[in-house]
């Protein structure tokens, strides 16, 4: 029986999975946005800044540990776990006494600690939702999400200004200590996976060789790799462009920043709904066009003698509408992954969307400088069309009641 077909009500469903993810980004926002003030306002070298962010690795790295997830205890167990450790982990970081190189270590155990409580997280997420409700569910959960990153990244920076900054750590140790026993009392599946003697190299296999073992599966996967190009190149240089347009640090903060953010959550609440309505086939199309398209905005708005002011209407279409295509497509991505090895395969797909994400981000730089802003906006609009042609040829009717 699914978990979520017992609950009393789709409400409390709803809320297990806003307070997981939640907790899922709060690790994010402390290690890429406040960490990094912290540090330099300590006198930390730059370059020693910059190789600390290779601790973030561990997010990318999850298909490597993933399959024990899917073999060995149960996911919500794992979860409890790992926010266990988080929780500790979080109070050992706030400790002012704690020497440069311990501290090193132990953020070291915090990415690899997050990124393990994500993958159960997802794989208890795609067990335990009924598909025809993980469009609602995904956009909540993505609106969690950036909250999250708000809250841990951009407020507890602010926050540190007036209070000591080793008790933002130590505040959210105490948080993850909270959450340990929720997993476990209100969160628990039924769907139980032990494969004996399947503890070994298959683990590793099987996931990715039940993908392309399916009807179109190098397609899916490409589709997979490639649908956020276009955004994430249009994100690679959007800070740039705000930039050298002439704002003020404060106005690309607020503006940019903040209300972008809150804009993107509530199109992915919104796509979240769309994508129930009209199924995922329609959804992943019409809500990527209207991705795409938004880079038109910035392209306008890179055009000379025009005010910059357009910038302003241009990050509204740009927020909201990327809201709309990241809720389809985490959508598309929960629906491919078969219960039984979830989190493995969960794990397999959101590498391939970080990698090309990173990737587009690095060519971002050299695209815009050799076309212009102008150019490059529209670049990336065009770039954007591209796997919106593949979706008809991906086999996909929707998705089913689950």
């Amino acid at each position: 029986m699914i978990y979520f077909e017992t609950m009393k009500s789709r409400f409390q469903s709803f809320l297990l999975v806003i307070i997981f993810y939640f907790f899922s980004g709060l690790p994010l926002g402390y290690f890429y946005t406040f960490l990094p003030v912290q540090l330099r306002a300590q006198g930390v070298e730059l370059s020693t800044i910059g190789l600390i962010s290779l601790a973030g690795l561990s997010w990318s790295l999850k298909p490597l540990w993933a399959p024990f997830m899917d073999r060995l205890l149960s996911r919500t167990l794992w979860m409890a776990i790992f926010a266990l450790l988080l929780g500790v982990n979080f109070l050992i970081l706030s400790l002012s006494t704690l020497e440069f190189s311990i501290f090193l270590i132990f953020l070291l155990f915090l990415t690899f600690f997050s990124s393990s409580f994500d993958t159960a997280l997802d794989g208890w997420f795609i067990e335990a939702v009924p598909k025809g409700l993980q469009g609602q569910a995904n956009g909540l959960r993505i609106s969690s999400y950036r909250v999250a990153l708000i809250v841990s990244g951009g407020l507890a920076t602010a926050l540190s200004q007036f209070i000591s900054p080793n008790y933002i750590p130590a505040l959210f140790g105490i948080l993850f200590l909270a959450l340990f026993p929720i997993p476990l009392k209100f969160a628990s599946t039924t769907l139980a996976i032990k494969e004996e003697g399947k503890i070994g190299l298959s683990m590793f296999i099987e996931p990715f060789k039940d993908f392309l073992s399916r009807k179109s599966g190098l397609l899916i996967l490409f589709f997979v790799f490639s649908y956020k190009i276009g955004d994430a190149l249009l994100g690679g240089m959007v800070y740039p462009f705000w930039v050298d347009r002439g704002f003020e640090r404060a106005e690309i903060g607020l503006f940019a920043g903040t209300l972008g953010t809150i804009l993107t959550i509530a199109g992915a609440l919104v796509g979240g709904m769309i994508t129930a309505r009209v199924g995922l086939k329609k959804a992943l199309f019409s809500l990527g066009l209207l991705q795409a398209f938004s880079n038109l905005g910035y392209t306008a708005s890179a055009l000379p003698n025009l005010p910059k002011e357009t910038v302003y209407l241009a990050s509204v279409i740009e927020s909201f509408t990327g809201g709309l295509g990241t809720s389809a497509f985490i959508t598309f991505l929960t629906s491919l992954c078969r219960k039984e090895v979830a989190s493995s395969q969960y794990a397999i797909l959101s590498m391939l969307f970080s990698l090309s994400t990173t990737l587009s981000r690095s060519l971002s730089g050299f695209l815009a400088e050799a076309f212009g802003y102008a150019g490059f906006f529209l670049l990336s609009f065009f770039i954007a069309l591209i796997p919106l042609t593949l979706i008809r040829h991906l086999g996909l009717n929707g998705y089913s009641e689950d």
